[in-house]
């Protein structure tokens, strides 16, 4: 059977201004492109969602820029892939005279396990600058000439000894398998909710996408359509739904084969070393001797920022640093600051209530790390609130009232200069092929180009994704690799809105 499920509130007529309908076929059947808008294989294998031809554009581009070039397709033997201690990198012309605002080039050549130059690329790479004594650090751009050669080009953005740090965190051949766990194995995190009616409760799971044929309850938000599923309890009805949260992890997701590809201390984050120097002298730009940073005279805009005595310097914008609470409170004053999402930006809360005396949290009985939560100073007219994004989320346990979605709350929300909107929401959606995180932030973006329609002064921030400590398990749901395809689609697709963008660069810091 299918459901067709719209929203009588919304115009039938789906353009780049209305939110998306969306088409359910439960059968596992493909329906025809032109019924749904979309040239792409249906993904889940039965869920479908109406484009307008400038949002099947946009689409198409991220997913073509997103898309692996693989040079192979055999599954390589565990010997003939990226050895991180056998490979090195070079810095070029690493004894010419370096000024704040040169490009340095590093050169990485990449060797099997037989030491052995690799012929293809396709690892995944992070490279940085860093002075420890300054507590400074920069990302590198890394280019891939696909043939086991890469060129990383760094901005030197402060004087003094600036060393050059590269490391693997994926070999070319464990990458090879992720996409097909992020389009194929959506399940490997599942959910749960619990059903209860008097003395009657029965469990089930829930998703996105649910496999099989049995009886669903459809839990597709009316006002933008993202779709959630439950297995329909044997006994209960849909309507007796309590709560949401995270049922697990599968296991078992990789042969004996592939799992040699996903190894601690062997080929995950691991540092490649230099053959020669792995430091150069940077000195001022300017004749004066000086361990400030300087503004870069180059027209490299990459990148975007570095760390330096560890805190945040952008390099396109002027910074305020508040490293006093009462200067936090200074800014604060007088406004209503909302955050919503993941457990980023609950962060966010967290240290405020902490840093800042006057914010008091108030409690209203909500789960730890969970949310919703508010806090408040009433001397100085602060109002503070956060509530995570709807599903799918892993948090331990929602109340199913509770599970609200970004685009709505923002279509709640009055504006105007007193206003601070604050959003992170990408950590969750790294099991799910990319469609579903598109789709989640066509949904936010239309919401948040009209809430600045209304009332232009609103500030809005968009908090970018971060890097983290990986393991052979973690890399399965929450790599690096995965965090980088979605920072890319959250930054291409909010650019030209008008917002302020949290610029986080977690591999750049001096830890």
């Amino acid at each position: 059977t299918s459901v067709y499920h719209t929203n009588p509130l919304l115009p039938l007529h789906l353009d780049h201004e209305s939110v998306s309908a969306t088409f359910i076929d439960t059968s596992g059947q493909d329906i025809p492109l032109e019924a749904t808008g979309v040239s792409r294989k249906p993904y889940c294998g039965y869920e479908h969602q109406i484009l307008s031809k400038r949002e099947r554009l946009e689409e198409a581009s991220l997913l073509e820029a997103l898309q692996s070039h693989e040079s192979y397709t055999d599954l390589v033997p565990f010997v003939k892939s990226t050895d991180p201690s056998s490979s090195y990198f070079v810095i070029l012309n690493s004894g010419a005279f370096f000024k704040v605002g040169s490009q340095l080039e590093v050169l990485v050549q990449v060797q099997d396990f037989q030491g052995r130059p690799k012929k293809y690329g396709g690892d995944y790479l992070q490279a940085r600058i860093h002075s420890p004594k300054l507590q400074a650090g920069a990302v590198g751009r890394v280019v891939d000439y696909q043939n086991g050669c890469y060129k990383v080009f760094f901005t030197l953005v402060w004087p003094g000894k600036v060393t050059v740090s590269i490391v693997l965190v994926h070999p070319s051949e464990a990458i090879r398998g992720l996409p097909h766990l992020q389009e194929e194995r959506p399940d490997r995190v599942y959910f749960k909710s619990l059903f209860r009616s008097g003395r009657i409760s029965e469990i089930t799971i829930c998703n996105v996408c649910l496999p099989g044929n049995l009886p669903v309850c459809n839990f597709t938000d009316l006002y933008t359509g993202e779709p959630w599923f439950c297995f329909q309890p044997k006994k209960l009805p849909c309507s007796s739904r309590i709560n949401h949260y995270k049922g697990g992890y599968l296991k078992g997701l990789l042969t004996t084969a592939e799992s040699a590809f996903f190894q601690s201390d062997v080929n995950i984050k691991m540092p490649i070393h230099s053959s020669g120097p792995d430091w150069v002298t940077v000195i001022p730009h300017g004749a004066k001797e000086t361990n400030d940073p300087e503004p870069s005279q180059s027209m490299e805009n990459f990148p975007s920022g570095y760390y330096y005595k560890n805190q945040w310097m952008s390099r396109k914008f002027k910074m305020h640093q508040f490293n006093e609470p009462e200067n936090i409170t200074e800014c604060l004053q007088g406004k209503m600051i909302y955050l919503f999402g993941d457990s980023t930006i609950r962060q966010w809360f967290d240290y405020l209530i902490t840093f800042v005396p006057d914010l008091v949290e108030f409690n209203l009985g909500s789960p730890k790390n969970v949310g919703p939560y508010l806090a408040v100073d009433l001397k100085h007219n602060i109002l503070l609130r956060y509530r995570c994004h709807g599903p799918p989320i892993r948090f331990t346990t929602v109340l199913s009232n509770e599970l609200h979605y970004v685009a709505n709350e923002l279509n709640r929300i009055v504006g105007g200069r007193s206003t601070v909107v604050a959003i992170a929401i990408w950590s969750h959606f790294s099991t799910f092929p990319l469609e579903v995180y598109i789709r989640r932030l066509r949904n936010i973006r239309r919401a948040v180009v009209r809430l600045l329609d209304r009332s232009p002064k609103t500030v809005v921030v968009i908090r970018t994704a971060n890097v983290q400590e990986l393991g052979p398990e973690v890399s399965l749901f929450n790599s690096d690799w995965f965090s980088v395809q979605l920072d890319t689609i959250l930054r291409k697709m909010f650019s030209g809105v008008g917002y302020g963008m949290y610029d986080l660069r977690t591999e750049a810091e001096e830890s």
